[in-house]
């Protein structure tokens, strides 16, 4: 997530090296009791429900990576972020359900 205008969705993959360099904030927006099933490491939850009330506490001034279970609620965070001035907002496709899949099988499927 170098530079240049950021994408509306990225891959898990493109989440995994953000995560890596420590170069974006990952914000969770599935519940709590999604989050108890799994989650990655490092991802701040707050819940779509919670998320236009929540949403000051994000960093204006660093990536943001959005991810839910498949991609859907991410995908309407994602947009309500970039509609109230977040640029650096980018949804992760396919959601903690493809990180599962294709990056950390040990992460529980549900």
């Amino acid at each position: 997530m170098s530079g240049g205008a950021y994408p509306i969705e990225v891959s898990v993959h493109d989440l995994k090296r953000a995560l890596d360099e420590g170069s974006a904030t990952v914000v969770d927006v599935r519940e709590a009791w999604e989050a108890e099933i799994a989650k990655i490491e490092g991802a701040r939850l707050v819940p779509l429900g919670e998320f236009a009330a929540r949403a000051a506490e994000l960093p204006r001034d660093t990536p943001i990576l959005v991810l839910c279970h498949h991609g859907g609620r991410s995908m309407q965070a994602t947009q309500w972020l970039r509609r109230n001035g977040y640029d650096k907002v980018s949804n992760v496709a396919g959601g903690i359900d493809a990180w599962s899949r294709e990056i950390d099988p040990a992460v529980p499927r549900y």
